[in-house]
């Protein structure tokens, strides 16, 4: 289990009683956290293994999940349980996240500093066995570098225009054609990011 899907102990014991319900529904475990505040929040990120889910699929995996933390009750506290997609800006958890999104911009963080820095920011140059490539800019040129899975603390992809006109072209393809339907139902409300069904418990 990656510390980027899982990072405390907690989070590690939540992911391994989640992800064989979330696998068996057909989807994949991105990233699980339990976050402290006035009501904790237990929050969960899925995703299909070849991108795109929709809120429907979100609450499928909201009702199974509950189930099972009822029965396995990992948390004494009462939290509230959110699943969501990962969002545009989608955290990097995986190793194979970084093969999926080559070509994209980025920012990754390590544990360790690394030539004397802890940051670094670029486009994706894919994997290398255990090895995540990034494309900086270092004195002026383009300098690609490798940087061990495990060194990382936290990698997401960064906004930007291409990324979104990426986002919503794919959202395109998905959707059917215009003159298909007789009616289209309008829906209020940002559709970027779907929202995250919640459960209290």
């Amino acid at each position: 289990m990656s510390d980027l899907i899982a990072k405390t102990a907690i989070d590690r014991r939540l992911a391994d009683i989640i992800t064989p319900v979330i696998e068996g529904l057909g989807f994949e475990l991105v990233r699980v956290r339990l976050m402290g505040g006035r009501t904790r929040v237990l929050q969960i990120m899925a995703d299909r293994p070849d991108g795109g889910i929709g809120v429907d699929e979100c609450g499928d995996i909201s009702t199974a999940v509950s189930a099972v933390l009822d029965v396995e009750d990992p948390v004494e506290e009462n939290y509230i349980l959110e699943v969501s997609s990962p969002g545009i800006d989608r955290p990097l958890t995986r190793l194979k996240d970084f093969e999926m999104w080559k070509g994209w911009e980025a920012r990754v963080e390590t544990t360790e500093l690394i030539d004397g820095r802890r940051r670094f920011k670029g486009a994706l140059a894919g994997v290398e066995g255990d090895e995540v490539l990034i494309t900086i800019e270092e004195a002026g040129e383009e300098l690609t570098i490798g940087l061990k899975f495990d060194w990382l603390s936290d990698a997401k992809l960064i906004l930007t225009d291409e990324l979104i006109s990426e986002m919503l072209r794919q959202k395109k393809v998905a959707e059917p054609a215009e003159g298909e339907f007789d009616e289209i139902e309008e829906i209020d409300g940002d559709e970027d990011e779907e929202p995250s069904p919640e459960t209290k418990h």
